[in-house]
């Protein structure tokens, strides 16, 4: 790094030096919290102060590893004052899909889809895995330190003495807190990563579920899922769990209107479709459909409503149909 821009009052120049790592940097405070807005916060707050504290870099490590040190830190404090982002059936138990669906949860409960860019994947920086729903959602079960140091070692591939150095501990307790928190996270992820199932499922599979989505097809729609498929739908409460009652829904429930169905680029490693429901005679953007599969078939439908979240795809927010 040219230590005269560093420290030098040029912005731009300043600015040019850090910019390229602002991704992976918005990714890294992601897995931490689990949650778009938060990640977008901590990494401003980063970033202004390592342009506040630019003369006190000395080139010892690399800009990359002074940021990473920067940034895990400010994730720290966040951590330690918003609770965890969870998945719904952290949050509740599942409910009757004719029941009432609740009220939405306005205090961040639930973890966020990560949007992965054209060009850019979170992949780039880590293990494609580490930014997958089941995976970012179990990091949220570890206390925020543990969080920091399975994610520097285990993903960023940042060594025993980095992490400690980042994080301003011993060796000994980072590698004690590495083995608490990979023991932790196994309880709570698949025993086969989105990454492997991918690789024997039927390239059609996603194409079927949206042909028979748009068709209000039931029967051919539970032909794709797994007998104890989970729907969620954050930010409300209820979830529905076994094919039974996830068909029931959509046939009650969300085939009350009429859907267009978008394939898109992935979204945190995984297959994604985002609906436009019919209102007021328009399609209007309705659910980003994040699936998980398991064995050849759909095994979680992650169905993200929050408007906020669905403009982030920076789609139309209404569906012009051909013709």
């Amino acid at each position: 790094m040219p230590l005269a821009c560093a420290h030098a009052d040029d912005g731009a120049a300043f600015a040019d030096l850090i910019e390229r790592h602002r991704r992976e940097l918005t990714v890294h405070c992601y897995r931490m919290l689990g949650s778009l807005d938060d990640a977008d916060e901590a990494v401003q707050e980063a970033l202004l102060a390592a342009w506040r504290g630019r003369t006190g870099f000395e080139g010892r490590s690399s800009l990359r590893t002074w940021l990473y040190r920067i940034t895990t830190n400010v994730c720290l404090r966040f951590a330690d004052r918003r609770p965890p982002r969870m998945l719904s059936w952290d949050v509740s138990p599942a409910r009757d899909p004719g029941g009432d669906l609740g009220e939405p949860l306005t205090d961040s409960a639930f973890l966020d889809p990560w949007p992965e860019e054209a060009g850019d994947p979170a992949a780039l920086y880590g293990r494609r895995e580490a930014i997958e729903l089941a995976w970012v959602a179990a990091l949220q079960h570890l206390p925020p330190n543990q969080r920091a140091v399975l994610v520097l070692r285990d993903v960023l591939a940042f060594s025993a003495q980095e992490t400690a150095e980042l994080l301003g501990t011993s060796v000994a307790s980072a590698n004690s807190a590495l083995q608490r928190a990979r023991s932790t996270l196994a309880t709570h992820i698949p025993e086969r990563s989105q990454q492997v199932e991918r690789r024997g499922v039927d390239v059609g599979l996603v194409d079927a579920f949206v042909s028979a989505f748009e068709r209000a097809d039931v029967p051919a729609l539970v032909r794709l899922l797994t007998a104890d498929v989970r729907f969620t739908m954050p930010p409300l409460p209820a979830w529905f769990e076994g094919r039974d009652d996830v068909a029931r829904f959509y046939a009650e429930r969300v085939f009350a209107m009429r859907w267009r169905q978008i394939r898109l680029a992935d979204v945190n490693g995984q297959p994604a479709v985002l609906g436009y429901s019919e209102q007021d005679g328009q399609l209007r953007l309705g659910a980003l459909q994040v699936l998980s599969l398991r064995d050849g078939q759909i095994a979680w439908i992650a169905s993200f409503l929050e408007p906020a979240t669905l403009r982030r795809l920076g789609l139309p927010a209404v569906y012009d149909e051909p013709g």
